[in-house]
């Protein structure tokens, strides 16, 4: 007989999971329109409201290559202020449940935040990147990768002696978009790598959706095999094939408990224009079409996981309220289908019913729970040649 609990065939699948959010850095490291620091606040304010945690708030490396993150210090100086952990104290959230996250790819970035640190407006928690190719690392470093080991290695020294916590981003782990096809294996050893010289825990991303859900299943039950702690492990996936949301359920059946995503599924490459003049920020950009980029959205991931019936912690209709109004914010229609049809509704949609149906099961001498014919047999007789042998 099949088996139909979905637990009992995947045991390591969680029960509860964590969501993070991470729209104000990597979903608008992509727009190239400034967006306005009180909306920055207003979204990362809201999301935590709605139950998440865990948040990216900017990026410190140096603005002149993006400037969308030129307020960085004013973001987490509200962050690290009075008003916001008063706002959040009467929604009875303790403040050190919150994980503030700042990007900082280079070991410049990485001091500045020790200095931010210092003046008690710093993040909680760091972020430094490595590809498994070494021309999609080099795109977005502009380092080759022994080099920027030895960095990390130093920054993470540095940033753990200031009180903060770094977390290590393994991209290109299912394929390059430079490069082409990558070796799982390698990723697993660059996991490794990251926790040998003091990472807290581990971004495992798939930076340009190449991931397919087999191949997603077979990573993180090598890499669980291997570092079997959950905590130290987060799925990050972009969303260029319609695809992601089965890489999410894969990466579930394999025991991953915490997960990433932007409103909208916003996110990419860092944007070379803004507003009205071309900047740096890595370059060309590597993709052929801007509306197939980006991330898994936060919305529909969020519903997914929740008709899953899997535990998270979120308010589910705020964040999907949120959806809609970010859609105002960056101005075009996103790519989440949940803000727009929401979740399913166990009582259903009863005002696009047909008029008519109760006053004609009368007439028909039907009872108003009767589905098939009244001198049918209560249960189906299958036909012996579709029966099971």
């Amino acid at each position: 007989m099949t088996e139909y609990d979905l637990w009992k065939i995947f045991p390591r699948m969680p029960k509860k999971v964590e969501i993070g959010d991470i729209t104000i850095r990597d979903g608008f490291q992509h727009e190239e329109k400034f967006i306005s620091t009180a909306a920055k606040i207003f979204y990362l304010e809201e999301v935590i409201f709605a139950g998440v945690r865990d948040v990216e708030v900017t990026n410190l490396g140096n603005p002149i290559g993006m400037p969308q993150f030129a307020d960085a210090e004013d973001l987490l100086t509200y962050f690290r202020g009075d008003l916001f952990k008063k706002r959040a104290a009467r929604r009875g959230i303790n403040y050190d449940d919150l994980c503030f996250t700042a990007i900082t790819i280079r070991e410049p970035a990485v001091d500045r935040a020790i200095e931010l640190k210092e003046r008690g407006i710093g993040p909680d928690r760091l972020l430094m990147m490595v590809s498994t190719e070494e021309e999609h690392h080099f795109a977005n470093s502009g380092t080759t990768l022994p080099d920027y080991w030895q960095e990390a290695e130093r920054s993470i020294k540095k940033c753990n002696d200031a009180g903060m916590t770094m977390c290590g981003c393994v991209s290109t782990i299912w394929g390059s978009p430079i490069g082409g096809a990558t070796d799982l294996g390698d990723a697993v050893e660059f996991t490794k790598r990251w926790l040998e010289i003091g990472a807290s825990d581990i971004e495992h991303a798939d930076h340009d959706g190449s991931a397919s859900a087999a191949e997603v299943y077979r990573y993180y039950s090598m890499i669980l095999d291997e570092m079997p702690d959950t905590e130290l492990h987060i799925a990050h996936f972009h969303e260029t094939k319609r695809v992601a949301s089965a890489s999410i359920l894969a990466a579930l059946q394999a025991g991953i408990t915490r997960y990433e995503g932007t409103f909208g599924g916003l996110g990419g490459q860092p944007a070379n224009f803004l507003d009205d003049r071309p900047i740096r920020g890595t370059g060309e950009y590597y993709y052929k079409d801007p509306r197939y980029v980006g991330l898994v959205c936060l919305e529909d991931t969020l519903v997914m996981i929740d008709e899953l019936g899997i535990k998270h912690g979120c308010d589910v209709d705020r964040i999907l309220w949120l959806g809609q109004k970010m859609e105002k914010t960056i101005g075009r229609r996103l790519r989440s289908e949940a803000v727009i049809n929401g979740r399913t509704l166990k009582e259903g949609h009863m005002e696009f019913a047909r008029p008519g149906l109760r006053p004609r099961k009368q007439k028909m001498g039907e009872t108003p729970t009767q589905k098939v014919p009244g001198n049918w047999a209560p249960k189906a007789v299958l036909p012996e040649k579709y029966a099971k042998k």
